[in-house]
């Protein structure tokens, strides 16, 4: 069965993007980079792989999930579709756009992700937005956390609003960068 994966940057508060969406205070150089880009090379947007030269070859992701906030991050640049290389599923109820590889969806998120998980296919990638992860946090397999070495005080949170309800995840692999970047890698108990 195909994993879900929640592969996001945070900072050191838990947030993943400020109060406008902003996410230009995470870390885009340091040493960090090329290591999670040798792995997670799936996860940079098709035309700035491209012009960087980040293989795309490690096959770990094809399918993408986003929020309309996330997506609609490149759409004041032009960018319909940014990673033209995965398939691109963003749930919205209200809005709609079409590009290559994309789909926009107004159906429940969780009843998707069940579908795709029992498909044939590489690993589901939870892209964001905050939102969207509180929805699919009972669906959620790995957490693959970049924890960046900022302070946001206030932002778009790791997961949005859900009730208390503790979960636990085991910790399978953490790297620390000399860029102050923290790569942490969680998987439930039960996937151990």
């Amino acid at each position: 069965m195909r994993e879900l994966v929640y592969y996001v940057a945070v900072s050191l508060d838990g947030y993943i993007a400020g109060p406008a969406g902003e996410f230009d205070a995470f870390l885009s150089e340091g040493d960090h980079m090329a290591a999670i880009n040798e792995r997670f090379g799936d996860t940079v947007p098709t035309d700035i792989a491209d012009a960087l030269g980040v293989s795309r070859d490690g096959g770990m992701f094809d399918t993408v999930l986003m929020g309309w906030n996330t997506y609609a991050v490149g759409l004041p640049f032009g960018v319909v579709s940014p990673y033209r290389h995965l398939r691109q599923i963003v749930f919205s109820r209200t809005r709609t756009v079409t590009g290559e590889s994309l789909e926009v969806t107004a159906a429940d998120p969780v009843s998707t992700v069940r579908a795709l998980k029992e498909q044939e296919g590489a690993a589901i990638w939870l892209c964001g937005g905050g939102a969207l992860a509180a929805t699919l946090a009972d669906q959620i397999d790995r957490l693959v956390l970049k924890r960046n070495p900022v302070l946001f005080g206030a932002g778009i949170p790791l997961f949005g609003p859900r009730p208390y309800a503790p979960e636990r995840f085991e910790e399978v692999g953490t790297t620390t960068f000399e860029s102050g970047v923290v790569l942490s890698e969680y998987v439930r108990p039960a996937a151990v």
